[in-house]
C-alpha cells in the first residue's frame, strides 16, 4: 500500500517543483556570490593600500631630505602594492612634507584604483579608488642635511 489517494494526488501535484526552484534560485545566488567576491576583493584592496601607506610613510621619514622622502615613499608603496594580492590599475603616491624638519611629520596618502570590471552582472563601477594617508614622526634627534 502507498498511501491514500489524497497523499498521491499531492506528491503528484509537488513532482517537479525542486527544479523549478532550483532554477529561479541559481541566478540570484551566483549574483550573491558575485557580490560577496567583489566586498572581498574591496576589502582586501583597503588592507593593502593601509599598509603600503603606512610603509611609505615610515620609508619617507628616515630619508635626508623632502625629495628622497618622496622618492623613498613611492618606493616603499610600488614595493608594498606589488604583490599578487592586489593589482592596482592605477597608482598614486603623494607626500607632504611641508613640516620635514626633525620633531617634525611627513604624510604620504596612497591612491590605488581596483578593477572590478571582472565582476559582470553586479552593475558595479568597472572601478573603484581606494585610498589611505599615512602619517609619521621625524625624530628629533636627527640630523638633516
Amino acid at each position: 500500500m502507498s498511501g491514500s489517494p489524497v497523499l498521491r494526488r499531492l506528491r503528484a501535484e509537488e513532482s517537479g517543483s525542486v527544479a523549478t526552484e532550483l532554477v529561479l534560485l541559481t541566478p540570484l545566488l551566483l549574483l550573491m556570490l558575485l557580490f560577496v567576491v567583489a566586498l572581498g576583493r574591496t576589502v582586501s584592496a583597503r588592507m593593502e593600500v593601509d599598509g603600503a601607506a603606512a610603509q611609505a610613510a615610515r620609508a619617507a621619514s628616515i630619508a635626508r631630505d623632502p625629495a628622497t622622502a618622496t622618492a623613498m615613499a613611492e618606493q616603499a608603496a610600488t614595493t608594498a602594492l606589488g604583490s599578487d594580492h592586489v593589482t592596482c590599475a592605477d597608482l598614486a603616491v603623494t607626500a607632504d612634507t611641508a613640516d620635514f624638519a626633525p620633531g617634525g611629520q611627513v604624510a604620504v596618502t596612497v591612491t590605488c584604483t581596483v578593477d572590478l570590471a571582472d565582476l559582470v552582472g553586479l552593475r558595479l563601477p568597472a572601478s573603484q579608488s581606494i585610498s589611505s594617508t599615512s602619517t609619521a614622526v621625524i625624530d628629533l634627534y636627527r640630523a638633516t642635511t
